[in-house]
């Protein structure tokens, strides 16, 4: 016979777990809680600081490529977004 009050402590114990969101970032997974994230919140996510120096882009499922600004605001919910690529901006021609 099993105790109904076991069941419940049970219960009790198992907070749900917050939901999160599986993105990646120049082919780096990261786990995330929000839901919505600015261009400058992901660049610097992927630890891209100053975040002016570097352009973000998302990639869409078909192979879409697209610019994100940053105060852009990219949402997670939205199907198909989960892929973003990073790309130096003090890139220099020459040698000198």
């Amino acid at each position: 016979m099993t105790n109904q009050n076991d069941d419940t402590n049970a219960k009790a114990d198992n907070k749900p777990e917050k939901k999160h969101y599986e993105i990646m970032i120049d082919r780096t997974p990261y786990k995330v809680v929000q839901e919505c994230m600015t261009g400058r919140e992901i660049l610097e996510l992927a630890g891209k600081i100053p975040a002016e120096r570097f352009q973000l882009n998302v990639r869409y499922k078909g192979g879409k490529v697209a610019k994100v600004g940053y105060d852009e605001t990219i949402c997670f919910s939205n199907p198909g977004i989960e892929k973003f690529m990073t790309l130096p901006l003090d890139q220099t021609e020459g040698g000198k």
